[in-house]
């Protein structure tokens, strides 16, 4: 199997971390032939992950994008189709958490804030490119989200963090049963433990103790998640439809 993108695009939010999934994700898409948007609050970084991937050969966008926000979501998405002409792949990997905290600390401003991000972004940004798609009878949405999401609690993101990646899964399957007669499908990579951004909210020491409690004996690396994003963005995953792919280097 090669997977090709020659001629696809593909719009990654969250990209601008230059050790988070985003990046990852859209350099390799990059380098499988695919021209990338790399779309972040943090444009200094999207402009970096753009430049990488323009290295790759394809030709790169970077748009200042806060996902929470409709209007910002959408303009970004018309200029986005102004750039490029098409959407056919979209990644909702922009997230967030906060440092752990026990959930009766917590205020409804951090509530607000996670759920903007983690729910109202992926709803903005999968509402905002389904209507090109929905016209081409063709496209891909990958969601990513957490093995939190299977068990809320006392962890890296706390319960509320754990609450909105359940939500995502929940989106995945509904969304995709809508869409799939349509040519687009809806999946989701739910990575393990994995030393991004998110996990500088981590205890001292939390991820080390992580590493050796997995079958592989060592945290999931952005590449695993993008290797496996690829997979479900490509024609060779037409038939998969509204998954969560575990991708966690355990059972």
């Amino acid at each position: 199997m090669i997977l090709d993108f020659k001629g696809k695009v593909a719009l990654v939010t969250g990209a601008g971390s230059q050790i988070g999934f985003g990046k990852a994700i859209a350099l390799t898409f990059a380098r499988y032939g695919s021209d990338v948007v790399a779309c972040d609050i943090d444009l200094d970084g999207a402009k970096q992950t753009a430049s990488e991937a323009e290295a790759s050969g394809c030709r790169a966008l970077a748009v200042k994008t806060d996902v929470s926000r409709n209007a910002e979501v959408n303009e970004m998405v018309k200029t986005v189709l102004e750039h490029f002409g098409k959407i056919d792949i979209l990644v909702n990997v922009a997230g967030v958490s906060q440092t752990f905290k026990p959930f009766v600390e917590s205020t409804e401003e951090e509530w607000d804030w996670i759920i903007g991000i983690n729910i109202k972004g992926v709803f903005n940004c999968t509402k905002a490119v389904l209507p090109d798609m929905i016209s081409r009878k063709k496209g891909k949405i990958i969601n990513i989200g957490s093995g939190e999401s299977n068990n809320p609690g006392p962890s890296i993101g706390g319960t509320v963090y754990g609450v909105t990646k359940h939500a995502v899964n929940a989106f995945t399957r509904g969304l995709s049963k809508e869409v799939i007669r349509s040519g687009i499908n809806v999946n989701c990579v739910i990575p393990g433990f994995a030393d991004t951004g998110l996990a500088l909210n981590a205890p001292p020491g939390m991820l080390d103790k992580m590493a050796e409690t997995l079958a592989i004996g060592r945290l999931t690396v952005p590449q695993d998640v993008a290797n496996a994003v690829a997979f479900l963005a490509s024609d060779e995953a037409d038939d998969i439809v509204g998954q969560c792919l575990r991708v966690a280097g355990d059972v």
